[in-house]
């Protein structure tokens, strides 16, 4: 622990000599959202944003029923296994405190569901406008035109449309979407839009097009389908996850109520290794609500 903190204040002084005019609590605090931005796929103000926008935020009421439900699951699965009042507080308060958290999971599935739906809207429109009119950048704007995007993809699209007319040439602008959008059938989209601009080969590429129609029908239905599944596995695993917390009842059924409260009262690292079992029950639910809400629409 010494060590640790030596560590830190060695870290801060690096940061302070080296930012003399700089606030350097501010510095410490952009430099990790900066780091944030450039990770993480989406911020908690972009998905909470969009899901109000989507009508699937969450209500004052929503949020109360689940304080209501953590706070007092808290405290009656801990006063099972440490029937101690304060320590059933505490843990009260942590089961709350990971609400917010659980709410940002939730709204970045609801962001990640919309982003692929979009991303689908795009390339089929893209490739059907390009049957027509036998031009990439003329597609793009087709489809920005007809309204059937929504930001952010439309802007990006935009943005597209602005790179290609600015460069002469596509490749800026597949590049910007494929960095942006990690999605095969955008991918592979783009790369035969490539092929097709620097081989000028339009004719025998409507037979690929009409394949990838196909394909990206065939990718959408998997997804629907991983989703569908998803929801039954979740069931399932909350339900597990909850027995997993009751098992001490089986303990206590085995040894008697007051034997095992002696044990409490006596050995001190009994009560160290239910606080581990907790910890680890815990982190094995959220682990798997993680594992349930990412890569929602992902290939």
């Amino acid at each position: 622990m010494e060590l640790l903190i030596l560590c830190f204040i060695a870290l801060y002084v690096i940061v302070y000599r080296k930012n003399k005019g700089q606030n350097v609590y501010r510095f410490i605090v952009g430099q990790a959202s900066s780091l944030y931005e450039k990770y993480a796929p989406y911020s908690f103000k972009s998905v909470s944003e969009k899901a109000k926008e989507l009508k699937q935020e969450y209500t004052v009421r929503q949020y109360t029923t689940q304080i209501i439900i953590f706070a007092g699951g808290g405290f009656v699965i801990s006063w099972l296994y440490f029937y101690n009042i304060l320590i059933s507080i505490m843990y009260c308060l942590i089961a709350v405190s990971f609400i917010p958290y659980l709410a940002y999971l939730r709204y970045k599935k609801i962001y990640s569901e919309f982003i692929f739906e979009q991303i689908q809207v795009y390339t089929t429109n893209t490739i059907m406008e390009f049957s027509v009119t036998e031009s990439f950048v003329k597609a793009l704007e087709g489809v920005y035109s007809s309204g059937v995007l929504e930001d952010p993809v439309s802007t990006d699209v935009r943005h597209m449309i602005d790179l290609a007319y600015e460069n002469g040439s596509i490749d800026e602008s597949i590049a910007y979407m494929n960095g942006k959008y990690d999605y095969y059938m955008v991918r592979n989209m783009h790369q035969l839009f490539l092929q097709v601009t620097r081989e000028g080969s339009k004719n025998a590429a409507k037979e690929s097009l009409d394949n990838m129609l196909l394909d990206i029908d065939t990718l959408v239905e998997g997804v629907y389908t991983d989703r569908m599944n998803r929801d039954t596995f979740h069931k399932s695993f909350l339900q597990y996850g909850i027995m997993l917390y009751l098992l001490v009842m089986l303990v206590q059924y085995m040894l008697g109520v007051d034997t095992y409260i002696g044990l409490l009262e006596k050995m001190p690292i009994v009560k160290l290794l239910l606080h581990i079992i907790i910890a680890v029950n815990s982190y094995f639910l959220i682990s798997g609500e993680k594992y349930y809400n990412e890569n929602v629409g992902a290939e």
